[in-house]
């Protein structure tokens, strides 16, 4: 696999809630560079990079009821459409682990779906899971419903969890949702090993701050 390869496999990711504008520009600046496939934003600053990356062929990724995953459906729906609106192609929404966890398995559905129908025909909807508060058997209930709704991607975690991305996940989403759907790994990811482990278990997508890193692991002989 070449740089250039690798690095369409990531989207390119800044959600700190104290990250500035110069931050943002260097974000951007980051992907135009080195050709990741997204940038991934908090919905207040969709409309900002957007700006930044107009002309480009790089996505916009909002996040959605993040972290937590508690807003309501209607909240999370506004904030879908409103980030779409303002630029965003793919949309990365935290589900209710608390309502997964109580067994309301027709809420989380629900929510998802609210969020689905949020979404233009050519948006992309990512569930983020949260795998680090849930069982095994909770995960593949969630992989089941996300495939009940159909959507695009399932993703592991937020980052601002307990715990991140594991192999060990990636391969068991991989199994419940087959091979047709996609799956996104992020938390945690830091380095070339790591981001190659993720990919190997059946990730398609690599959610990771440190993407420039990575590319650039001494470990790493590809080339562009």
């Amino acid at each position: 696999m070449t740089k250039q390869e690798l690095a369409k496999y990531f989207d390119h990711t800044l959600l700190k809630p104290d990250a500035t504008d110069k931050q943002f520009d260097q974000l951007c600046d980051e992907a135009k560079t080195y050709k990741f496939y997204s940038v991934c934003v908090n919905s207040s600053r969709v409309n900002y990079v957007s700006e930044k990356l107009r002309g480009t062929d790089i996505k916009v990724c909002s996040v959605v009821g993040f972290p937590l995953g508690e807003t309501d459906s209607k909240s999370k729906a506004f904030e879908t459409r409103n980030a779409i609106e303002n630029g965003a192609h793919e949309i990365d929404m935290v589900i209710s682990a608390g309502a997964l966890k109580s067994g309301n398995l027709k809420y989380v559905e629900d929510d998802i779906r609210a969020v689905k129908s949020a979404c233009r025909s050519t948006t992309v909807l990512k569930v983020i899971l949260e795998t680090s508060l849930l069982t095994e058997e909770e995960k593949i209930i969630a992989c089941e419903i996300c495939k009940k709704v159909d959507v695009d991607f399932v993703k592991t975690s937020t980052g601002f969890g307990s715990g991140g991305a594991t192999v060990a996940d990636i391969e068991l989403m991989r199994r419940v949702v087959g091979t047709k759907m996609g799956i996104k790994a992020s938390g945690g990811i830091r380095d070339y090993k790591t981001a190659i482990a993720m990919i190997n278990a059946g990730a398609t997508r690599i959610g990771a701050g440190a993407s420039v890193a990575i590319i650039n692991d001494t470990n790493y002989e590809g080339t562009y």
